[in-house]
């Protein structure tokens, strides 16, 4: 039986998750419009008055406003309570699917693992919903994914955790995808992929290693081909028009690093 402990502290962690959420859309927005995100106060992305707090409550103000400003009416980016939402939520699943998850019980991999993820998190989200809205992705988000993980896998390589070639085929996939992306930026000249997704590609592979890097990328390319022709068939896209790649780079991150390994086992048994 749940205890009312165990849904305090998770409604707590929602609340918290929420607040943290509100600031991913500060972060979001002040990245691709490259304004600093560490000062100023949040304003209306319309008529750029400064929001009082008590319309900057996650989740609730957006629905107490009715979505829209107070000052010019202008409606809200449904993102905002969205985002919010998801943040709160991904803390909630952090906290009640770690035991599943999160199996490092060596110390200090107990409490490094679990953090390191919940940051994976909460990047994967700000390179979502930043390419969705703007068709952008920050580059100080895949940075910070990059210089993240990076110190992830070597961390987990000197403790012995991970083996040091394992760590050298996650490096050698990496390149590999980097360099697939690259071409087909190049090739299309920026018109297939935009740049921002071959520069997901180093943590997106530095994540996923070898050999799931590579189903990733499969799954990746049919997310995208399945919903690029379903907007065509709604009539929502063209063929001209361009449709953020990076969405199904981080749908693809999350589906293989959670079956990314049984379905190369199940791929490998069709080989022998």
């Amino acid at each position: 039986m749940i205890s009312l402990a165990f849904v305090l502290l998770s409604l707590a962690l929602f609340a918290l998750g929420a607040a943290i959420g509100s600031f991913l859309n500060v972060i979001i927005y002040r990245s691709v419009h490259n304004e600093s995100w560490v000062v100023g106060r949040s304003k209306c992305e319309s008529c750029h008055k400064q929001i009082k707090w008590y319309d900057n409550i996650p989740l609730f103000s957006y629905f107490w406003l009715g979505g829209k400003c107070r000052y010019c009416k202008t409606p809200l980016s449904l993102s905002h309570p969205v985002i919010e939402f998801m943040t709160g939520s991904l803390f909630v699943w952090w906290f009640w699917m770690g035991s599943l998850f999160f199996r490092l019980t060596q110390h200090p991999f107990s409490v490094i693992q679990p953090l390191f993820w919940l940051l994976v998190g909460l990047s994967l989200l700000i390179i979502f919903f930043a390419d969705i809205r703007y068709m952008i992705i920050p580059d100080e988000a895949v940075a910070f994914l990059t210089i993240l993980t990076l110190l992830y896998r070597i961390t987990l390589t000197l403790a012995g955790v991970m083996q040091p070639i394992d760590f050298v085929w996650t490096i050698l996939g990496t390149l590999i995808v980097f360099g697939f992306f690259f071409g087909l930026w190049k090739i299309t000249r920026g018109k297939g992929m935009g740049f921002g997704d071959v520069k997901f590609a180093v943590p997106f592979g530095l994540l996923l290693g070898w050999p799931n890097v590579f189903i990733g990328t499969f799954f990746a390319f049919v997310f995208g081909a399945v919903i690029g022709l379903g907007l065509m068939a709604a009539k929502k896209k063209t063929l001209r028009q361009a449709v953020p790649f990076g969405p199904f780079l981080v749908i693809s991150t999350i589906v293989t690093l959670v079956f990314g390994t049984h379905v190369w086992q199940w791929y490998s048994s069709l080989l022998q």
